[in-house]
């Protein structure tokens, strides 16, 4: 076992001072190679919506389409209910909140807990009351907590939609790992209860819920992010013992090394990001076919053109020898392609030895790249694994391969 001190640096909008904060955290070899970990997600905060036109409200907002927040579709009916985990479970949507301008404002996770009547009471012995409303529970950035409400509620109106923030009632997890990156909807700790050799089902789905029917879901954006729930603050997931609990940072650097910026921190706003860029399409955070929200039209005709000439990538920091250098590199800090001259990008977010950065795709894998001002600092961009390859073209294709 050995300690490593990283230091954490975000992209933030100009005029803004940067998160600079020390790190520390232990592994044996690399991170993508250890077990099942989870993360309280302390840079995030929960919001609460509730009323008859809640769906409604955040459909004409948001870029996701939500409807199936409201109306449960078969696959989401099972009939292995517990008194832990419902017999409707929906999968929650992965979104965002643009400008009227189709910039990037604020992202989020819009869960819907089951009802009382979709899930058995605390007896075990049968479904308990309709409520007859629906609310949703929303996973966004605690840095814009305050921001959002006001944002939300300024486009309110008439509504009937109550919007609250649920900060101490609620907080946000991820699990991730190595063995929780496989395309299934079972987890490989919950996979193995039961007696002897067989599967216990019933076993399986309880894991993954609490008391108040709250799971586990696998990530909407990839399923090598892990699984991600919202679970009542006093009181800790199922699937979470105290040796498998991590420091955020671990989940961060996690997710860096997958290319996934998350939050107003990694994708900036003040006008500055479009989520195509962002990859937002990819990750399943934007509908092509939902009908109107706000900011929608740049975003349709952005991607029916069907030309993004950048997008955001993972990225690493190495000397002259290849090997990994740590604290080098600053947010902000251009990269450009050292036989040129010319600009290449921009990094967004740097942690340690590995960042993002938002770099145009001609120049991204020349292999020449280095941060302007400190020759000694070269970049390499790496191709995430899930990434479509018709972002590429052929040459651009090999040369990431190369």
């Amino acid at each position: 076992m050995y300690r490593l001190k990283r230091s954490l640096h975000f992209f933030k909008p100009k005029n803004s001072t940067f998160i600079n904060s020390s790190i520390r955290f232990s592994h044996q070899s690399q991170l993508e190679n250890a077990g099942p970990m989870a993360s309280r997600l302390k840079t995030r905060s929960v919001i609460r919506f509730t009323g008859p036109d809640t769906v409604k409200f955040l459909q004409g907002l948001v870029t996701n389409d939500l409807r199936r927040l409201e109306n449960p579709q078969p696959e989401d009916r099972t009939t292995l209910a517990t008194t832990n985990a419902p017999f409707v479970s929906v999968s929650p949507v992965y979104a965002a909140l643009l400008t009227a301008q189709g910039r990037f404002l604020y992202d989020m996770f819009l869960y819907r807990p089951p009802r009382a009547d979709e899930k058995l009471d605390r007896t075990g012995s049968g479904p308990g009351p309709d409520s007859g409303e629906l609310e949703l529970f929303a996973d966004v950035d605690g840095s814009e907590l305050d921001e959002l409400l006001q944002t939300l509620k300024k486009y309110r109106l008439r509504s009937k939609v109550e919007i609250e923030s649920v900060v101490d009632d609620f907080s946000c997890w991820q699990r991730f790992g190595q063995y929780l990156t496989q395309k299934s909807s079972e987890e490989p700790d919950a996979a193995s209860l039961g007696w002897g050799g067989g599967f216990d089902r019933s076993g399986q789905s309880s894991s993954q819920g609490n008391n108040c029917g709250w799971l586990w879901y696998r990530d909407p954006r990839l399923d090598c992010l892990g699984f991600r729930g919202i679970f009542p603050s006093n009181t800790t997931p199922p699937l979470v013992e105290a040796d498998k609990e991590t420091n955020e940072e671990n989940y961060l650097l996690w997710r860096l090394e997958k290319g996934v910026a998350e939050g107003s921190a990694e994708i900036p706003k003040a006008g500055e990001a479009v989520p195509l860029e962002y990859n937002l399409a990819a990750l399943n955070g934007i509908s092509f076919d939902k009908g109107c929200y706000v900011g929608q039209e740049l975003i349709a005709r952005t991607h029916h053109r069907g030309v993004i000439r950048k997008r955001l990538l993972p990225l690493k920091f190495v000397n002259d020898s290849g090997e990994e250098v740590e604290q080098k590199v600053a947010p902000r800090s251009e990269v450009i392609d050292a036989s040129s001259g010319k600009k290449a990008g921009t990094v967004t977010t740097a942690l340690g030895s590995r960042g993002l950065g938002l770099l145009r795709l001609d120049d991204a894998f020349k292999g020449s790249l280095t941060i302007r001002g400190s020759d000694d600092v070269k970049v390499q961009a790496i191709k995430p694994e899930w990434w479509p390859a018709e972002w590429l073209s052929d040459q651009q294709e090999q040369s990431a391969t190369a």
